[in-house]
């Protein structure tokens, strides 16, 4: 019943926000604003109905150290995007014309925020963590990716290539970053700086979504393989090989700390052989 409880929670408050969000995308700072209060209230959301249905402290949102693991995940999610971008430049599928819209950059910072917020409480929070208990690591990587993968066909671009790419590069690097810090900050950040630094930075199309323009005019052309046609780079093959590399790092991590819940989950066994919790 947990599990319905926290899905019923967060949902609701990502439906609400994200519909918000959407009616004034055409005013940026309403939408940072809005953006914003949807961060806030899904995380008190998340807080307050798993602190109910698991009787814990809710250690994977503590308020210690938040800043800091949100800055390191959008540094790697921003570097990360860049690497993408850099090679799709070299080849001559990305070109800048100059500034594109300032205040479009800020707008898509709250609409970016509230998504990536919203996307990990649900995927890597919620599911990803629950299965991960009864299923163990391994296992828990595979229906959370493919569902985290199908939950962008939605998107008015969507390209079933395009889900196969978010399916095996970032909604498994996503899950591997939260086994490797058992913290939902780093996962944010990282799904932030990636989506931001696609949209607010370089102006390019994210998953499909009709995404406005940012802080550069660019333009971005070449095959799907390349460039990622109409669901953005983030199609690219590109995205596809630093996503994995990016998976194997994490798990590595989570493996060297002693993080990675092995076959049959936590149920029946000694915490300590297990996994190493947060303090």
């Amino acid at each position: 019943m947990r599990l319905v409880w926290q899905l019923l929670a967060v949902v609701l408050v990502s439906l609400v926000g994200g519909q918000s969000v959407n009616a004034v995308k055409d005013n940026p700072w309403l939408t940072l604003a809005l953006g914003c209060l949807t961060v806030v209230l899904s995380l008190a959301a998340y807080a307050w109905v798993v602190r109910r249905t698991e009787r814990r402290t809710v250690t994977e949102v503590a308020r210690e150290g938040a800043v800091s693991a949100v800055a390191r995940g959008v540094l790697i999610g921003v570097v990360m995007f860049g690497c993408v971008i850099a090679n799709i430049a070299l080849l001559g599928h990305y070109e800048v014309d100059g500034l594109g819209s300032v205040t479009g950059a800020v707008g898509l910072a709250g609409f970016m925020a509230a998504a990536s917020v919203t996307e990990e409480l649900l995927f890597r929070g919620v599911l990803f963590r629950i299965i991960e208990e009864r299923a163990g690591t391994w296992l828990a990587l595979v229906p959370t990716s493919v569902l985290f993968g199908l939950w962008h066909m939605a998107n008015p671009d969507a390209s079933l290539w395009g889900v196969v790419v978010i399916t095996l590069g970032a909604g498994t690097m996503l899950a591997a970053a939260y086994a490797a810090t058992r913290n939902l900050w780093v996962p944010i950040g990282v799904h932030f700086g990636w989506n931001y630094a696609a949209s607010g930075i370089f102006s390019t199309e994210v998953s499909g979504n009709d995404t406005q323009q940012g802080l550069l005019d660019s333009a971005t052309s070449g095959p799907t393989l390349i460039g990622g046609g109409d669901f953005g780079p983030e199609a690219s093959v590109y995205a596809l090989v630093f996503g994995v590399l990016l998976t194997i790092a994490f798990l590595w991590l989570a493996r060297r700390r002693g993080n990675l819940v092995p076959r049959g989950g936590l149920e029946g066994r000694a915490e300590s052989t297990v996994v190493r919790l947060p303090r």
